[in-house]
């Protein structure tokens, strides 16, 4: 074991030997910091799914208008209530990654419920998994009417209220198509707690009169088509004192959080700050 002195000795040594090196004094102790864990991207999506110690389950979700909703609901670790996510899906349905983003978000603390919106449009009444190929659930997504999207949202989260663990906060979050659902969920009566979302057009400037909630966005810089209504809804929600904070990332594309390994690290560096903002503004909203 050193002595006291000895020790002393040993860590201007070390002192001496970073100053030869042309490094900081403080770098012998500096450790990197760990990197925020972030939802998978679509080709990892199912491995992380495999692996999670959370409970995650399909649930049916009552409909007036149809078929049940069948809806992947995973629950957090913790022994309070929770706020709840409603994740809504791009316009490829709901996917392995749509799942694994409703547990990353579980892994974060909230409950997350990630209904299939096409539920009884496939054969046989089924959804997503009920179709061959992509094609076919993007040509059954775009069968949904903004209206029949809105009201199988509203079941989804009246169904959320009933659900024992949760606080009785609820937000939205979207991706693509979905986006532009969660842009429009808060202009719903009554408006969600909180809405998220990932690269989705702004409401028309109809609906954008309604918008009541706290919406944030995330947005690539390569994305013109959706970032053009980005500017108008900023302008319009302001002067109506709504709040809308709009975050756009240069060189990312459309659905980077999705194809995190694109376009050259852009898409990657993108999610990974716009993650951090997601959560710190559910946390906020949601607690």
């Amino acid at each position: 074991m050193l002595t006291a002195p000895h020790a002393r000795l040993v860590t201007r040594a070390a002192w001496l030997a970073l100053l030869l090196l042309g490094l900081p004094l403080g770098a012998m102790a500096a450790k990197p910091e760990p990197a925020a864990a972030i939802p998978p991207a679509e080709e990892t999506a199912l491995e992380a799914l495999q692996k999670s110690p959370r409970h995650g389950e399909f649930v049916d979700i009552p409909y007036a208008g149809g078929v049940p909703l069948r809806s992947w609901v995973v629950y957090p670790e913790r022994r309070d209530k929770a706020g709840v996510v409603v994740v809504i899906h791009e316009i490829f349905g709901l996917s392995d990654w749509i799942r694994g983003l409703a547990d990353q978000l579980a892994a974060d603390g909230f409950i997350a419920i990630a209904p299939d919106l096409i539920s009884g449009l496939g054969p046989g009444g089924g959804g997503t998994d009920s179709l061959p190929t992509r094609d076919d659930v993007v040509k059954a997504v775009r069968q949904l009417t903004p209206e029949e999207s809105a009201a199988r949202l509203a079941a989804v989260r009246a169904w959320a209220a009933t659900v024992p663990a949760a606080n009785g906060k609820l937000g939205t979050i979207g991706f693509c198509w979905g986006g532009a659902r969660s842009f429009a969920a808060a202009a719903s009566s009554p408006p969600p707690q909180a809405a998220v979302v990932f690269y989705g057009s702004s409401p028309d400037s109809v609906l954008i009169e309604q918008v009541s909630a706290p919406v944030q966005g995330h947005y690539g810089g390569d994305d013109a088509r959706v970032n053009a209504t980005i500017e108008p809804a900023k302008k319009r929600l302001a002067e109506r004192k709504r709040s809308f904070e709009p975050n756009i990332y240069e060189g990312a594309g459309h659905g980077f959080l999705r194809q995190q390994s694109g376009r050259e690290g852009a898409n990657l560096k993108a999610s990974q700050a716009a993650w951090l903002k997601t959560i710190a503004f559910l946390r906020k909203h949601l607690k």
